[in-house]
């Protein structure tokens, strides 16, 4: 058997002991990381083999990371025996086959890039988190959806195949390129949304669908989120087949416009929908931004159809609304999901546990497919009364999801940090049979354990 010097020789690409950077052991949503073994970062499928044959044989813990963008401590260690297997160095784009319209990828290149890539090409992948800069990789392990899930689905709808590694160190190719199947059991969807608990990817094939050569987006302004979230269920009823429906309050704008350095079109009222129609027909277009005017025309304080330049800046903001809470607070961004006729509800409900507990609360989020991302700002509160707040805000909020028929996460995962609000809204029977599968892939628990239930 190989030692890990001989499988990653270049030193560069491990890491032992003491010798870990730092970013490996920090994260904000998990406190106190021990020390691991190791990180290795390998740049083959065969790389990832040797290394989980060489975890096996000296009983280490594994960890598969991409481009550590997570938010649900999926990614943090938690033992102090985990041997860490970054596959960010597997960023390579392989072969685009135009006849069966799939791209071949490495697990660590960015979803970005991919966008960039296949567009250029006059192709179109829809899966659109809004970190550009997280790996395909780790948008499978966790089912990203997105920007454009409402219309085009998730990750789980783009992915035809896919090469594994498991614990055994025995690799497997789930899914195939054929269209439809009705052969036995479906096991690639059971590996996407599994959060490394199953097997490391290490080469997925994209489905890719023709770009389409129109666009526009259309700002609108609501006198409350109240409005916004009735607004955006009128769009959906409208038959205007929006491509994604982004809800954001005005006070999350606000640490946005202060980070980018500039406002958005309109400061009427409190809540905003930001919204993309796309298609092949500019006219039909045109229609169908009319008929988003008509659904909303009681609802919305102004309605703006937007130039190229002012979408850009508008979805810029959007997308900024985070890194510009980061120069203000400490917080924590859920990502909460209900059935879209329930979107209101909960929206309305974190308004109320504000008030309750004394914590700031903004909400933005996908609108059109019931994904809400609450956000709980820290402020001036000590770290004491922050984690204490923080923890009966959850529980209230979790305990209305569940009300409501939501689930914990729509697209960031369980990891650690939504664990056991997992367990408490999910039934029994389900628990236990996920538990089974868990084990028939990983019957010694060496897979990023802990994590999920």
């Amino acid at each position: 058997m190989l030692t890990i010097k001989e499988i990653i020789q270049d030193s560069d690409r491990l890491f032992l002991g003491k010798d870990v950077p730092s970013q490996y052991l920090e994260d904000p949503y998990v406190k106190d990381i021990p020390p691991i073994y190791g990180v290795a970062l390998p740049q083959t499928h065969e790389e990832v083999v040797a290394l989980v044959q060489f975890a096996k044989q000296e009983n280490l813990v594994i960890l598969a990371r991409g481009a550590g963008t997570g938010v649900a401590g999926s990614q943090v260690p938690i033992q102090g025996n985990e041997l860490i297997i970054d596959v960010h160095l597997m960023n390579q784009i392989g072969e685009l086959d135009e006849e069966t319209l799939t791209l071949t990828v490495e697990p660590g290149v960015l979803v970005g890039d991919i966008h960039d890539y296949v567009e250029k090409k006059g192709y179109f992948y829809p899966p659109d988190p809004a970190s550009k800069h997280s790996s395909i990789g780790g948008n499978v392990a966790t089912n990203a959806g997105g920007l454009r899930a409402v219309k085009y689905g998730t990750t789980r709808d783009y992915v035809r195949e896919m090469t594994v590694v498991l614990p055994s160190g025995e690799d497997m190719t789930l899914g195939s390129m054929n269209i439809k199947s009705s052969s036995g059991y479906d096991l690639k969807d059971l590996f996407i949304g599994s959060e490394g608990t199953l097997g490391i990817t290490t080469q997925i094939k994209l489905k890719l669908i023709p770009l389409p050569r129109a666009s526009t987006s259309i700002l609108l302004a609501f006198e409350d989120v109240g409005k916004a979230t009735d607004g955006a269920l009128a769009i959906l009823a409208s038959g205007a087949d929006p491509s994604g429906i982004e809800l954001f309050e005005k006070e999350a704008l606000y640490y946005a416009e202060q980070h980018l350095g500039y406002p958005l079109q309109t400061q009427a009222g409190e809540a905003y929908l930001l919204m993309t129609l796309d298609g092949n027909d500019s006219k039909e277009l045109e229609g169908r931004a009319g008929s988003v005017k008509a659904a909303t025309n009681n609802l919305a304080l102004e309605t703006h159809v937007l130039s190229e330049e002012e979408a850009e800046k508008a979805w810029a903001l959007r997308d900024a609304i985070l890194i510009g809470l980061m120069a203000f607070t400490q917080y924590e961004m859920l990502d909460e999901v209900v059935p879209i006729n329930q979107f209101a509800e909960l929206v309305r409900y974190t308004k109320a546990l504000q008030d309750k507990h004394g914590l700031g609360v903004i909400n933005f989020g996908h609108s059109g497919d019931g994904n809400v991302h609450t956000v709980l700002m820290k402020g001036e509160l000590s770290e004491e009364e922050w984690l204490e707040k923080r923890s009966h805000l959850l529980d209230d909020l979790y305990q209305k999801v569940q009300e409501l028929g939501g689930l914990p996460s729509a697209e960031h995962g369980i990891g650690i940090v939504k664990k056991k609000y997992l367990e408490k809204m999910t039934v029994p029977v389900n628990l236990y049979y996920m538990r089974k599968i868990k084990a028939v892939f990983d019957p010694d628990n060496r897979l990023n354990p802990g994590k999920l239930f």
